[in-house]
């Protein structure tokens, strides 16, 4: 437990609030002051949210100094399988276990817990997978 739970998982953690202030807010302002709509601003989010993360866990986090294409095409493939578990396992689960509730309410609480599933499998994919140490 040692390995998993330590200063870079606080780092990381840390990174985490900064990418998601930073994602979120360009996700509002794309919604509301560029009038993107929904699907472009949540995606400017993920887009933006995705490269700030890699650089500040890059350097801050995992202090990797490799200058290798390898960690990008990692780093994208672990987003976006990430992505696809946390929200496709939430949804579903989620949907069920509200199913006495409205859409709306179902569908939010399915984001937040697909968000929370996403931190943590994101967390071991950059720490054992992108960034490992060798």
């Amino acid at each position: 437990m040692k390995k998993v739970i330590d200063w870079v998982t606080i780092k990381f953690l840390i990174v985490g609030v900064i990418n998601t202030l930073v994602g979120t807010s360009v996700m509002f302002v794309c919604y509301n002051v560029f009038h993107t709509g929904y699907w472009i601003a949540s995606a400017m989010n993920y887009i933006i949210g995705s490269i700030v993360s890699f650089f500040l866990n890059k350097y801050f986090t995992f202090k990797s100094g490799k200058k290798s294409f390898g960690e990008i095409v990692r780093f994208v493939i672990n987003i976006t399988v990430c992505y696809i578990l946390a929200y496709g396992i939430a949804k579903p689960c989620v949907h069920y276990i509200l199913s006495g509730y409205s859409g709306a309410v179902r569908d939010n609480a399915a984001m937040l817990a697909g968000m929370c599933l996403f931190v943590a499998f994101n967390y071991f994919g950059q720490r054992f997978l992108v960034f490992r140490q060798e």
